[in-house]
């Protein structure tokens, strides 16, 4: 990448077409604080797609749950990107990868990015129609509002996970199919151990339930 690329690279934009060009410029030219500004903006993102169903809504006013939203994007987001790094770092080295911790973590903020689209739309649904945002089994007035947010939630998704194989790839120096598996195994790790832990606490309910029951 020559410098007059370097100047004109806008991670915000660049990321949705060319992620690991995109990742390389952020891992060799940009710092931690840089990353924390975009996991933060993301995850305001991330965490509108979340609040669905939720019923925080009457209970909570719209204002107090947009600052719930940046609450969790700092806090919750951070440790997020933290934590999932930890966990593709040294599974990346299982598959002769060479990135550091530093560099995954900063690459995987990217990851975030296109969420921020998201944010407008949550919002407006959010002050225009929250019952239905909130509430479950209640429909919205704003169908057409509904079904645009909730289609580009889906897309968006299936984006990043692409963008999660192309950064991991670039970050590790792997293919892509290395990263996909990268990505997959602490996936199928998590999933199994969340069945097994559910199975377990509902063993421990059904057995004091049992054991009152009598």
């Amino acid at each position: 990448m020559n410098e007059q690329e370097q100047q004109n690279l806008n991670p915000f934009l660049s990321v949705w077409l060319h992620p690991k060009k995109t990742a390389r410029y952020v891992m060799d030219h940009k710092g931690i604080p840089y990353s924390l500004f975009i996991i933060i903006i993301g995850y305001i993102g991330v965490f509108c797609a979340s609040i669905i169903d939720t019923e925080l809504y009457p209970f909570f006013p719209i204002w107090g749950i947009l600052i719930l939203l940046i609450f969790c994007s700092v806090f919750f987001g951070i440790i997020s990107n933290a934590f999932y790094s930890l966990i593709v770092w040294p599974i990346g080295k299982m598959f002769k990868g060479v990135g550091t911790y530093q560099e995954i973590f900063k690459g995987l903020s990217l990851i975030s990015i296109p969420y921020v689209i998201l944010i407008p739309f949550y919002i407006i649904w959010m002050f225009t129609d929250p019952y239905s945002l909130f509430t479950p089994d209640v429909e919205g007035s704003s169908l057409l509002l509904v079904i645009i947010t909730l289609l580009l939630t889906v897309v968006v998704t299936v984006w990043c996970i692409v963008i999660s194989v192309a950064v991991i790839a670039e970050a590790h120096q792997i293919s892509n199919w290395k990263a996909f598996f990268t990505l997959l195994i602490p996936t199928v790790i998590f999933t199994i151990l969340f069945i097994i832990v559910f199975i377990f606490l509902a063993i421990i309910g059904i057995a004091i339930g049992s054991f009152f029951a009598y």
